[in-house]
């Protein structure tokens, strides 16, 4: 099985038996995407809401990245009506912020949840929030997607 590291503000694709792995989830979000019949799967470590002043597309924004791994997946024979997505992330690491505009962990889930609902993509599993950092570790083989906390818990939905 091979592990395929994703980095801030990218996104890779696998098919069969890989493990997408990515590291220092704090206010970005993990998008985990899977074709349930072709076990086809993406990760993006989505680092922004979105892109509004016509930057190139770029994996980074929730609004490019949901869409560059759609299209990604594709061209490995992933077909979108089979497609599912996992989140993980999101947090507020810096628990004394409290203007809306600099929540950037909630911004960033609220965003990721309109890409999918505009590619009619059901989210069937999040972890979303709080104040902890997370690693995830996305199984292509079976959908699967392992959390590591920055306190040492894990959990897998």
């Amino acid at each position: 099985m091979s592990e395929i590291f994703v980095g801030i503000g990218e996104f890779k694709v696998a098919k069969g038996n890989a493990v997408l792995k990515t590291v220092g989830l704090g206010s970005c979000v993990g998008v985990a995407l899977y074709d349930v019949i072709n076990k086809i799967g993406g990760l993006a470590h989505v680092m922004l809401p979105e892109s509004l002043d016509g930057t190139k597309r770029c994996a980074k924004y929730a609004n490019y990245a949901i869409e560059m791994m759609i299209e990604a997946m594709e061209k490995l024979g992933a077909k979108r009506e089979n497609i599912i997505a996992k989140i993980a992330g999101g947090a507020q690491i810096f628990k004394h912020i409290t203007l809306d505009v600099l929540r950037i962990g909630d911004r960033n889930v609220q965003a990721v949840k309109r890409q999918l609902e505009k590619f009619k993509i059901r989210l069937i599993a999040e972890d979303t929030g709080g104040t902890l950092g997370r690693s995830v570790y996305f199984f292509t083989s079976n959908g699967k997607m392992l959390i590591k906390y920055s306190n040492g818990d894990e959990l897998w939905i």
